[in-house]
């Protein structure tokens, strides 16, 4: 898997540190339609996939 910025995400850091802050829950609606973070998501293997499917509440390209 190619190094993603997804992961390294400054919104995705502010939701993780605190999901109801506004950048955090503009990330959190973002990624329901952000082409990189589908091509993130669909790059992981199903074990990583899953672990951030529920850490996110993410289940749209499950």
């Amino acid at each position: 898997m190619a190094d993603q910025a997804c992961e390294h995400c400054a919104l995705r850091a502010k939701y993780d540190n605190n999901p109801k802050s506004i950048a955090g829950r503009f990330w959190r609606w973002h990624i329901n339609f952000c082409p990189g973070w589908k091509k993130y998501f669909t790059s992981l293997n199903s074990e990583d996939k899953s672990k951030i499917a529920q850490r996110y509440n993410f289940s749209k390209y499950k």
